[in-house]
């Protein structure tokens, strides 16, 4: 039975687990497969430790033209989705518990890493993320943590502030997990109309034939890419870009190693984002 708290003194007062690791997986709710599958890696992991799914809609993330009262609110469900997932417990606390003193005075910038892509278009978004992964870290105090690779660029931050900032804690990025026809799990999906969601296929089907070029180097990964989306009937592209996940900069001609191609866009009302891993060989 998966218990529901909603204070960091709930979550210490529960009976500890079966020896082993604790892990995290962080949410702001409105639950689907990939967050199911987040959880279900984070219980194979750990084994008979202890798997808690954070369920907090941050109010640092969004920006001035973003709407948070907009954003879905389904506990109930989230709880029966973390619970048929295998976690031991949904830690759900409110504004008051994460941000006691109100909006934090202090807070965790993204610096260069998180002024580009993502957050070029959604300024100071990165800063709010990163404020309260710090925070509920500190408040569940787990051994791993466990994030989508869909949200390629703040899994690469979260990344970085760990070893930046000595957290004593393993970060994995998991997969993410896809529709049979490719389109990316989102809660944002839920957004779109029957012909926005067809349109919005143009995004995963761009990044699969950048992996198809993938031999000829980053330049013909990039055409490649390019040209799908291009060639797509209303889709709006912000970005396209490979970058090093180890600072989220452009990827060189020569580039080897791993590598991000990544995606954002406006299709309808709707944006979206997606990506996919890459590692490049050496060129003669």
């Amino acid at each position: 039975m998966t218990e529901l708290v909603h204070t960091s003194a709930e979550l210490d007062a529960l009976p500890a687990a079966a020896p082993g690791a604790r892990a995290v997986v962080m949410t702001m709710g409105a639950l689907h497969e990939g967050h199911a599958t987040l959880i279900r890696v984070a219980r194979q992991r750990v084994g008979n430790g202890q798997v808690v799914v954070t369920v907090f809609v941050n109010p640092l993330q969004f920006g001035p033209s973003e709407d948070f009262d907009r954003y879905p609110r389904t506990l109930d469900a989230d709880v029966r989705v973390a619970e048929r997932a295998g976690a031991d417990v949904v830690f759900a606390p409110g504004t008051d518990e994460v941000y006691p003193g109100g909006e934090p005075q202090v807070r965790i910038t993204a610096g260069p890493m998180g002024q580009g892509y993502e957050g070029a278009a959604r300024p100071g978004h990165f800063d709010g993320m990163l404020t309260v992964v710090a925070k509920l870290l500190h408040l569940t105090r787990p051994d791993i943590a466990f994030y989508g690779q869909k949200d390629a660029q703040q899994l690469a931050l979260i990344r970085r502030m760990v070893a930046d900032l000595n957290f004593g804690v393993e970060i994995v990025g998991v997969p993410t997990v896809r529709e049979p026809d490719g389109l990316a799990l989102s809660s944002r999906n839920r957004y779109l109309t029957d012909d926005d969601r067809r349109r919005a296929l143009a995004l995963s089907r761009a990044l699969f034939a950048g992996r198809d070029a993938l031999a000829d180097g980053p330049d013909a990964v990039r055409k490649a890419a390019r040209a799908v989306l291009d060639a797509a009937d209303g889709v709006a592209v912000d970005y396209l870009a490979l970058v090093d996940p180890a600072d989220f900069t452009e990827a060189a001609p020569g580039h080897t190693g791993p590598a991000v191609l990544a995606v954002a866009a406006r299709v309808g009302t709707t944006r979206l984002i997606d990506n996919i891993p890459l590692e490049f060989g050496a060129f003669s």
